[in-house]
C-alpha cells in the first residue's frame, strides 16, 4: 500500500526545515533541499515504525492540498 503525504519546506538560517502537513510531528532539517527531502523520508519511515510499535493509528495521508492565489491589491475591506 502506498500513502502520500504533503511536505512543507521552509528556508531557515541552517538550510531547510521540512515538515509533513498531514502529520506535523514528522519534522526535520537539512543543509539543502535535497538533504532535507531525504531526511524527511527517513523521519517518516521512523515515525511509521514507532506508531506501529505503539499500536497507534498512522495518519491517513492522501489528502488533496492546493495553493490559492490572491492579488493583494484587489483585497478590499467591506462595510
Amino acid at each position: 500500500m502506498v500513502k502520500s503525504y504533503t511536505a512543507k519546506y521552509t528556508k531557515i538560517d541552517a538550510g531547510y526545515l521540512g515538515q509533513l502537513i498531514e502529520w506535523p510531528e514528522v519534522v526535520t532539517e537539512g543543509h539543502d533541499i535535497e538533504e532535507c527531502r531525504s531526511m524527511l523520508r527517513d523521519a517518516l519511515q521512523e515515525m511509521i515504525l514507532a506508531y506501529q510499535d505503539q499500536g497507534k493509528e498512522i495518519p491517513s495521508g492522501n489528502d488533496l492540498f492546493e495553493q490559492v492565489s490572491v492579488e493583494l491589491e484587489d483585497v478590499r475591506q467591506t462595510a
